[in-house]
């Protein structure tokens, strides 16, 4: 299981792409029975219906979903915001040494941003500057 221990649930949670499909879903639901997030993933992705109860049950298995019952309803255990905190928290240790300066400084060197980004990066600079 890849689970390790967090500030945030007590649980970091590292989610694939599949998974995340699935939890999409349930992020923007709330709660869908099994058979209904297998019909979605059918129609948008191509997954047979044991693939999807396959992925759900990882997600079972990880913590980041919980079952009930009766009709196999499915809820998430672990929201968006905790999940987009742990996996940009894994991509900086991996492709930047833990270092949020030095993605910065890269990204933005190579990246062309219109004024109203600029003007939306100047305002959290701002915001930092001043707490």
């Amino acid at each position: 299981m890849n689970a390790q221990k967090t500030d945030d649930q007590n649980i970091t949670i590292r989610l694939h792409e599949g998974e995340l499909n699935v939890m999409e879903l349930l992020w923007s639901n709330k709660e869908l029975a099994a058979k209904d997030i297998s019909k979605i993933i059918k129609e948008y992705i191509g997954w047979e219906k044991n693939t999807t109860y396959t992925v759900i049950k990882r997600l079972i298995d990880k913590g980041a979903i919980e079952r009930n019952d009766p009709g196999f309803i499915c809820k998430a255990k672990i929201d968006k915001r905790t999940v987009q905190k742990i996996e940009t928290e894994a991509l900086l240790s991996k492709l930047f040494n833990s270092s949020l300066n030095t993605f910065f400084v890269d990204y933005l060197r190579n990246y062309k941003m219109d004024s109203a980004e600029i003007f939306e990066l100047e305002r959290i600079i701002d915001e930092q500057k001043n707490n």
